[in-house]
């Protein structure tokens, strides 16, 4: 097989499986109230003291009528709590219950040690290589979404 067909079947193969494998391990009994959507919207919103619902729905690229619907989930379900500015009522700050940012902490770990397994396999030059390949996908995907986003 060639390297372009090779490369592209592991990208879309290693995408699959990082998102089921991340399903699984982080969709435990005490969380299971919860999607793989709504544990990323619990990791951009974050352990500081709340972010605006604008910023929340920029950072995950989507909008804030769709970040609505699952942040009204969220605050159901107590993981989450929306809090109204006092200087500009038009502004919704939400922020983490102790149930989200216990779920915030599982998926931290999760990635922390999905990283440190993988880390643990290269040399220090073997890594430094992997770094600098995922640096210029990174780039890649960032400059096609902002060739997308300009459409």
């Amino acid at each position: 097989m060639d390297a372009k067909k090779t490369i592209n079947k592991m990208l879309v193969y290693t995408f699959h499986q990082i998102l089921e494998l991340e399903e699984k391990a982080i969709i435990t009994e005490e969380f299971k109230d919860i999607s793989n959507n709504d544990m990323h919207i619990i990791e951009a919103i974050g352990l500081g003291k709340g972010k605006r619902m604008s910023a929340i729905a920029r950072e995950l690229k989507i909008t804030v009528g769709s970040l609505t619907t699952s942040m009204n989930s969220l605050v159901y379900k107590g993981y989450v709590a929306r809090e109204r500015s006092q200087t500009d009522r038009r502004v919704v700050n939400v922020y983490l219950l102790d149930k989200g940012i216990a779920a915030y902490k599982h998926h931290e770990k999760f990635h922390d040690e999905m990283t440190e397994a993988l880390m643990s396999q290269f040399t220090e030059e073997e890594l430094a290589v992997w770094v600098k390949a995922l640096d210029t996908l990174t780039d890649f995907f960032e400059s096609q979404n902002d060739i997308h986003n300009k459409k």
